[in-house]
């Protein structure tokens, strides 16, 4: 029994990603076949991917919320990590309450309880900022503090803390997590988030000109470009489990800004934008959230470092949708 822990402990490494075709999930893939290996590291989702993720190695088709279709998968390539990485996202989920509390939910019960009963070494699991509510600290927002989210997507992503705790403690899992802020990308669409305006603009500044943004000019949000994004959930899982001292989720962070500064930074590079502001639904979801966050944990804990500012961040999104477009 030893013998056969001690052989599962140093086995290959072999990744499942669940949601390989998400903002996220694309280039986690992509970065983690880069460094694994393409054939270590498989891709599942329910519908297919762009044309790069399905051409750089191994795709599944599976339903998050099938467990004996995970498990199937899991058998055939003997996974060893499992990054969950589907989800129904804050402004979609307000939309469907009922279907995204079903697939944030159940989907994570399906994957703690492989880990639960030995199919798997080692689960990543994303939570969010919409953990938070209202009655939160709105500035630099502390690890512990007061949690009331008010969307039924930071309901879910709060239960689910306190389940992959409770998995931790109670039966061992080796589940790691971060509360990703808003996530910025050039690579891939947005998902339904309520930040996804900090991708939009910097696609619609070069195509138009202009933006109209659906969060008001003064709504501060925390932010992060998606190389850190993908660098952090590399590292927590690379992390030895002695360091990982916290196994509901952690803070992370790298910057905060505003539409309006945003803008400010864009017209650096394009001096004629022009942005504009109507306020939807999802004006009242991101009043809800922190304004900037405490990670300090996270970089006490496992090494966290951030390398991207607004500054560095609209350069590279500029300059890579340039190319992109150009492309075209």
């Amino acid at each position: 029994m030893i013998n056969d822990k001690i052989n599962f402990y140093f086995m290959k490494k072999s990744i499942l990603i669940i949601g390989a075709c998400g903002q996220i999930g694309t280039e986690l893939t992509l970065k983690l076949r880069e460094i694994n290996g393409k054939n270590s590291v498989i891709a599942a989702d329910i519908r297919e991917g762009n044309e790069e993720l399905m051409q750089s190695g191994p795709f599944e088709s599976i339903n998050a919320l099938d467990y004996h279709s995970i498990l199937s998968v899991i058998e055939k390539y003997a996974i060893t990590e499992v990054y969950l990485m589907a989800a129904m996202l804050s402004a979609t989920g307000e939309k469907f309450p009922d279907k995204a509390w079903e697939l944030n939910m159940n989907s994570l019960f399906n994957v703690l309880n492989l880990a639960k009963e030995g199919k798997i070494k080692k689960v990543f699991w994303p939570s969010s900022i919409a953990v938070f509510g209202p009655t939160t600290p709105k500035e630099n927002t502390p690890q512990e503090t007061i949690m009331e989210p008010s969307t039924v997507y930071g309901i879910s992503k709060q239960a689910g803390e306190r389940w992959c705790e409770y998995y931790f403690n109670k039966y061992g899992v080796d589940v790691r997590s971060l509360r990703y802020p808003g996530i910025i990308s050039w690579k891939t669409n947005p998902g339904g988030g309520t930040t996804d305006y900090a991708v939009e603009i910097y696609h619609n500044a070069l195509l138009l000109g202009k933006y109209d943004s659906f969060l008001n000019k003064g709504t501060k949000l925390p932010m992060m470009y998606m190389d850190d994004a993908i660098d952090a959930t590399i590292k927590i899982m690379d992390a030895k489990p002695e360091d990982i001292k916290i196994r509901s989720s952690y803070n992370l962070a790298a910057m905060s800004f505003t539409p309006e500064e945003i803008a400010e930074e864009i017209r650096t590079f394009i001096p004629e934008f022009e942005i504009s502001y109507h306020s939807d639904f999802r004006q009242n979801i991101a009043d809800s959230w922190p304004r900037s966050i405490d990670d300090s944990r996270a970089r006490e804990d496992w090494g966290w470092k951030h390398k991207f500012d607004l500054k560095k961040m609209s350069k590279n999104m500029l300059n890579s949708l340039h190319a992109k477009y150009e492309e075209l």
